[in-house]
C-alpha cells in the first residue's frame, strides 16, 4: 500500500492514514491513544480523503477502520470541546455539520457513490456509532460495543445516529438506545440487523477482505446503482420507486459492463469489470 496523501506539518503524525491496495481505499481513523476521538483536524483530513476516494476511478471500495484493538472510535473529541467551549469558539451545535471543518462529514455524504465497509473492532460510541451507521456494510469483532451516549452528556447524536438509528432497527427499540445510552453488544447489533457480520477478533480482517472480494467481484457501476436506488427511494412508494430516474442506474444500462456480464456468463468465464 502507498498513502495517497501526508498531511499536516512535516513531522507531524497525520490523524487519518489513508492507503490505496489495487481498487481498495482503506481509511484508518489513527489516534488509538485517545481510542481514535475525532478533532476537528481528523474531520478536515476526513473530508479530503473522501473527495480523493470519490474522485479516483481506480477505487471501487473503501474500508474504514479504527487503528489499535480498542476502539473503532468513540467519537467526537470532548476535551477538545471542553476546550473550545471555555474559549468561546465552539458555538452552538446542534444536528448535521455545515459550517462545520471537514463538512460535509461521511455522516452526510449522500450523493458518495462507492461503497464504504466499516470494520468495527472495540467501542464504537457517539460519532463512531454514527460513522459505521453510515457505512454501507458493517463487519464486527464479538468484543465490538456500539453506543449513542450523547444523552448522558447533555447533547445529542447530531451526526445522523437519531435519523439513521430509528430507521435502521425498530423504532421503540431505537428509542431505548438514544435515550438512555445503554450500550449494545456485537451480538445485539446483529440480532438487529445492524452488522452484517460479527466474528472472533483474530479473524475480524479476514472477515472483511472476504467481503471486499465479494464487492470487487461485483460489476462496480452495479454496485453503485443499487447503493443509490436503494438510498433515493426510500422515502418513496413502491410505484414512484419503479418510475424515478437514477443517474447510477442510467450509468450502468449504458456501460460495457452491462455487456460484460452476461457475455461472460454465456461463454462461461469469470466477467473483466472496466467500470466503464
Amino acid at each position: 500500500m502507498t498513502p495517497s496523501k501526508i498531511y499536516g506539518s512535516p513531522g507531524d503524525r497525520p490523524r487519518v492514514r489513508y492507503e490505496k491496495k489495487g481498487r481498495t481505499a482503506f481509511v484508518t481513523l489513527d489516534r488509538p491513544e485517545v481510542l481514535n476521538a475525532m478533532d476537528i483536524r481528523m474531520h478536515k483530513e476526513l473530508a479530503e480523503v473522501w473527495d480523493d476516494f470519490e474522485a479516483d476511478d481506480s477505487l471501487w471500495v473503501a474500508v474504514l477502520a479504527g487503528a489499535g484493538d480498542k476502539a473503532f472510535s468513540v467519537g467526537q473529541d470532548l476535551k477538545e470541546l471542553a476546550a473550545r467551549d471555555a474559549a468561546g469558539t465552539a458555538g452552538a451545535s446542534t444536528f448535521g455539520s455545515r459550517g462545520k471543518p471537514g463538512w460535509p462529514r461521511l455522516t452526510e455524504r449522500f450523493g458518495l457513490t462507492k461503497p464504504v465497509v466499516a470494520k468495527v473492532r472495540g467501542y464504537a460510541l457517539g460519532g463512531g456509532f454514527e460513522l459505521a451507521l453510515a457505512c454501507d456494510l458493517v463487519v464486527a469483532s464479538e468484543d465490538a460495543c456500539f453506543a449513542l451516549p450523547e444523552a448522558r452528556l447533555g447533547l445529542v447524536a447530531g451526526a445522523g445516529g437519531v435519523f439513521r438509528l430509528t430507521r435502521q432497527i425498530p423504532y421503540r427499540t431505537a428509542m431505548g438506545y438514544l435515550m438512555t445510552g445503554r450500550r449494545m453488544p456485537a451480538a445485539r447489533a446483529l440480532e438487529l440487523g445492524l452488522v452484517n457480520e460479527v466474528v472472533p477478533a483474530a479473524e475480524l480482517d479476514a472477515c472483511v477482505d472476504g467481503w471486499v472480494a465479494d464487492l470487487l467481484g461485483s460489476a462496480p457501476l452495479a454496485v453503485r446503482a443499487v447503493k443509490e436506488a436503494a438510498a433515493a427511494s426510500a422515502h418513496l412508494p413502491l410505484p414512484d420507486a419503479f418510475t424515478a430516474t437514477y443517474p447510477c442506474e442510467e450509468a450502468r444500462m449504458r456501460s460495457e459492463d452491462a455487456l460484460e456480464g452476461p457475455r461472460a456468463f454465456a461463454a462461461k468465464r469469470p466477467p473483466r469489470w472496466s467500470g466503464r
